[in-house]
C-alpha cells in the first residue's frame, strides 16, 4: 500500500487572536463547532464573535488553519487543565465541524486530526495526558466533545501516536 495522501488544507486567518508568541504548547483541546465547516469559518472571521480555533476539520478531513501555532486562539474561554487556568494561553485548539451529539466524527476527521497532531506530538514530546476536550477543561460550561466521540478519538490517537512511538 502506498503512502497516505495528506488531507487538503487552507488558511483563513481569524482576527480573534492574541498574537503573543508562545514557545511551548502543552497539548491540544479538541472541540466541535456545532456549525458546518463554512459557517464556522465565517463566524471565526467576524471580530464580534470573539472566538477562534487553530484548526478546523471538515467531515471529509480537509482542514482550515484559522490561527497559526505561534499565536493564541480564543477557543477555551474560562478553563483549567494541567493545574493551570486559561487554556488558551498554553493549549492549541482544534475543532471538528459539526455537532458530535448529532453526528459522530467521521473516520476522515479522526485521521486528519492525527495527521495534524503527529508532527507537533513528536516535536513537543506530548503524551495522551496532553490531549483533552472542551468538556473536560470547562466542566458544567461546555459539553463538547460527546464522551463517546472523545473516547473514539483518544483511542485513535493512542493507536496512531503512542503505539507508533513504542
Amino acid at each position: 500500500m502506498g503512502a497516505a495522501v495528506p488531507f487538503p488544507e487552507c488558511e483563513r486567518l481569524s482576527p480573534n487572536t492574541d498574537p503573543a508568541f508562545r514557545p511551548e504548547w502543552l497539548g491540544v483541546v479538541f472541540h466541535h463547532s456545532v456549525l458546518g465547516f463554512e459557517e464556522t469559518i465565517a463566524r471565526m472571521l467576524q471580530p464580534a464573535s470573539q472566538v477562534s480555533y487553530h484548526c478546523l476539520i471538515r467531515a471529509d478531513g480537509a482542514r482550515c488553519t484559522l490561527v497559526p501555532d505561534g499565536q493564541i486562539a480564543w477557543h477555551a474561554g474560562a478553563s483549567h487543565f494541567l493545574g493551570r487556568n486559561r487554556c488558551n494561553d498554553f493549549m492549541l485548539g482544534v475543532a471538528f465541524a459539526g455537532d458530535t451529539y448529532r453526528e459522530p466524527l467521521s473516520d476522515a476527521q479522526i485521521a486528519s486530526a492525527i495527521e495534524w497532531v503527529r508532527p507537533r506530538w513528536r516535536a513537543r514530546g506530548w503524551s495522551l495526558e496532553c490531549m483533552t476536550d472542551h468538556r473536560q477543561v470547562a466542566p458544567g460550561r461546555k459539553d463538547d466533545l460527546n464522551p463517546a466521540e472523545w473516547n473514539r478519538l483518544q483511542s485513535a490517537l493512542a493507536a496512531a501516536l503512542v503505539a507508533a512511538a513504542s
